[in-house]
């Protein structure tokens, strides 16, 4: 690495850090969707209500939250039972009704019967471990993830496939990142309950407010907010901190929700 390149890092890393640290504290959970899953005791309960609650985390804040209560509510506040014991001719009439954004009830009773499937015989971590590899961890991860997903149930709804992303179509996948970031980074935001994965290896959870801020700070060229973009903004960020760049998804997506903006470092 040049001098130059030396010190727009440190310039950078100094001038990040203290605003990542901003906002991963635990007055962050109480407005973002990681509350929902927050709000379990029970681990197994916490990974399939999270599923649920980053796969639906776009929209309007306050409705979203609201949605994603009620989806509780609709799963009894307990969402790991109710899962496992689902029957579409008991229990579809708890999902009539239900819509938020573009997902409706009969993504809501695809995607609960898909995870009954990988439930009935493994768990959402020993899935994605099975699709890792040593080059790609994350990336082929998800693929093998969404993949099973999406093929788990004959007849499985086309429209799905809107809400369950695939590196393989070019997609940043930020909704799956995301829940990736809850599930192994430790608190005090994330849960820490997977280690199927180490932090080193996450992906930035790419979306248009995050891609701007990033560029702001001049950590992102790539104009697309898509796979290689989110590649490209993990990589400046693993120069900052290899252990763990997803830290710095609290100061992009931090600052853009506060109504901040980013500026190079002088």
């Amino acid at each position: 690495m040049s001098s130059q390149s030396s010190q727009r890092t440190a310039a950078l890393r100094a001038y990040l850090d203290p605003i990542a640290e901003r906002f991963e504290h635990v007055g962050f959970i109480e407005d973002d969707p990681i509350s929902i899953p927050h709000a379990f005791d029970d681990p197994e309960d916490q990974v399939l209500i999270g599923i649920f609650a980053a796969l639906l985390a776009w929209g309007r804040r306050d409705i979203m939250l609201a949605k994603l209560g009620e989806l509780c509510k609709r799963f009894e506040y307990q969402p790991k039972r109710f899962i496992k014991d689902y029957r579409p001719t008991r229990d579809r009439d708890r999902l009539v009704g239900f819509k938020h954004r573009t997902f409706n009830e009969e993504d809501l009773h695809g995607l609960v019967s898909a995870l009954q499937f990988v439930e009935s015989s493994s768990s959402l971590e020993a899935l994605f471990k099975q699709g890792m590899s040593t080059a790609n961890p994350v990336q082929d991860g998800i693929e093998h993830f969404s993949s099973t997903l999406l093929n788990a149930v004959p007849g499985h709804p086309a429209r799905i496939r809107k809400h369950i992303a695939q590196p393989s179509t070019g997609s940043a996948c930020k909704r799956i990142n995301m829940f990736l970031r809850w599930m192994v980074r430790p608190g005090p935001v994330d849960l820490g309950l997977w280690s199927c994965l180490d932090p080193a290896d996450l992906m930035l959870p790419l979306d248009v407010h995050s891609g701007t801020q990033a560029r702001a700070v001049g950590m992102l060229e790539r104009k697309s907010n898509d796979w290689r973009a989110a590649t490209e903004l993990t990589d400046s960020c693993r120069a900052l901190d290899p252990a763990d760049p997803c830290r710095y998804d609290f100061a992009f997506f931090g600052t853009g929700s506060a109504g901040e903006f980013l500026k190079t470092p002088v």
